[in-house]
């Protein structure tokens, strides 16, 4: 399916406007036809769906089982849900708002956030055929423990008080006082198709023109940063080229899936393992341009404590692993 994407920027970008695959305009043309297409297309999709099946689940009990059993479970199986579905962030949004809505304490909805980007299937098995077992366990166990870790830490400085007010209000409007559980509604498919019709208009009329903006600064940096730079200024193995690789991540944009043939690209290229796991984690999960989507649902302030967070978790990943690799 996504093949079909390339194919329709490459068509679009080379033989419609006629630039060169070469060239570095039709380079970051093409890359910025295929991402936002891309995007839209998952995004309209699992908005969709996602509402489809809120409208027919009793989400009350999920909610109760996550916020009154053992937290510490919470943040595990949020993360694992995190890092068993295919989305990145921006697709990530409307799971938030909905575990937002259901009163999940907001920790374990962070625990899912944050290990979403950073782990799917996919990514998985291309990473083990690049680096072997015993490295992707390595980049799966640190994903989930990044989401755990943040999810325990958002939840010390009650971060929900620094979602946007429309997020905040859905929280602290859901009801927690019942332990009894009302039965199930039963909805129509008429009547789940129009909820769910309504949400997805809602949330892409809030972020869609922060996907063009986020995807046109990646597209850019695609076409116009040359790849061998990064091999070139931070391939020498220094203590500073990992932090150094984390912050040139941030203006990038791309998803665990995608941004595995650029980590092959860099390793063949001479970086260390570790400086490009921190780079690639970087642009996966704490680039510009998913800031700026994450923007919609979360305060200036929560968003830089996120970002800090993910850049110290990575800097002490890269460190950590090419110390590992090394030995």
């Amino acid at each position: 399916m996504l093949s079909l994407f390339t194919q329709f920027a490459d068509w679009l970008a080379y033989s419609i406007f006629g630039l060169s695959p070469e060239s570095k305009w039709g380079s970051a043309l093409q890359f910025f036809i295929e991402d936002t297409s891309k995007i839209f297309f998952l995004l309209i999709v699992m908005i969709y769906i996602i509402a489809l099946i809120r409208a027919s689940l009793n989400i009350e009990r999920v909610r109760d089982y996550l916020a009154k059993n053992n937290k510490f479970v919470g943040y595990i199986l949020g993360s694992f849900f995190g890092a068993i579905t295919p989305f990145c962030s921006c697709s990530s949004i409307p799971v938030f708002l909905g575990f937002t809505s259901a009163g999940i304490p907001i920790g374990i909805t962070m625990s899912f956030l944050l290990t979403s980007p950073l782990i799917n299937e996919v990514a998985v098995l291309m990473l083990l055929s690049l680096v072997g077992w015993e490295i992707t366990l390595i980049y799966v166990l640190i994903g989930m423990g990044v989401g755990v870790a943040g999810g325990i830490f958002l939840d010390l400085i009650r971060a929900e008080q620094l979602l946007q007010p429309f997020a905040l209000k859905a929280y602290q409007t859901a009801d927690f006082s019942s332990d009894e559980q009302p039965a199930s509604e039963k909805l129509t498919f008429r009547e789940r198709h129009e909820f769910a019709k309504t949400e997805l208009l809602d949330i892409l009329a809030r972020v869609w023109k922060w996907i063009f903006v986020g995807v046109g600064l990646g597209a850019a940096l695609h076409g116009f940063v040359p790849e061998s730079w990064f091999a070139d200024n931070l391939g020498n193995g220094q203590w500073w080229s990992v932090p150094m690789a984390v912050l040139a991540g941030i203006p990038l944009y791309s998803n665990a899936t995608g941004v595995i043939p650029v980590m092959e690209s860099l390793i063949l290229k001479g970086l260390p393992l570790g400086t490009t796991l921190a780079f690639c984690m970087s642009t996966v999960a704490a680039s510009f341009p998913e800031f700026i989507m994450l923007k919609q649902v979360m305060t200036w302030k929560l968003l830089g404590i996120i970002f800090s967070l993910l850049l110290l978790s990575f800097t002490l990943v890269g460190w950590l692993i090419n110390l590992l690799y090394v030995v």
